[in-house]
């Protein structure tokens, strides 16, 4: 039900894509006056995200939270995190609705929730949590349940249906 919710939502806002660099941006105007935008892999259909431009050095040494998901699962990197894998400790708090990365150092601590589970009202379950650490980089991956594929699957139907801009200079044609 809340599955359907959502993607009739989606139907019901006005759409704007752009192409860029292999990415198709969209931009979502809700009937409530609410916006979101996401970016998309032209190639894989994948969501995006990337995060802004490094402002100074002593950013460079702050870890660096991004969202990248794959087909199959929700997807976040924390960069410029050091400390062995061990050190990390990687859960759902299902009450708070959020998963939580602490490390038992105590240097890093982070809550986040996962939007898109809130959207279509399912619970988080532990079991399809899982992490890794490589590079300096801790990588948390959340499979996504059956449900959100299928809406995903929908809603990429829907993304063909809308003129695209295309562009190469960065600007922000429109169709």
């Amino acid at each position: 039900m809340a599955v359907t919710g959502w993607l009739e939502s989606l139907r019901a806002a006005e759409k704007t894509a752009l192409l860029q660099d292999g990415r198709r941006k969209v931009h979502y105007l809700f009937p409530d006056g609410k916006e979101m935008a996401e970016e998309y892999d032209e190639k894989t259909s994948e969501l995006l995200a990337s995060s802004g431009p490094v402002m100074s050095w002593s950013c460079l040494l702050q870890p660096i939270f991004m969202r990248k998901d794959t087909k199959m699962s929700f997807q976040w990197r924390i960069r410029n995190l050091p400390y062995p894998k061990d050190v990390y400790s990687v859960c759902v708090a299902p009450k708070e609705r959020c998963i939580i990365v602490k490390t038992t150092n105590k240097k890093y601590y982070k809550k986040f929730s996962i939007p898109d589970l809130d959207r279509f009202q399912l619970p988080l379950d532990d079991s399809l949590l899982s992490f890794a650490h490589a590079n300096c980089t801790l990588i948390i991956s959340y499979q996504k349940p059956k449900e959100v594929m299928v809406a995903e699957s929908e809603l990429h139907k829907e993304l063909k249906k809308v003129k695209t801009a295309h562009s190469s200079e960065g600007d922000c044609k429109t169709q």
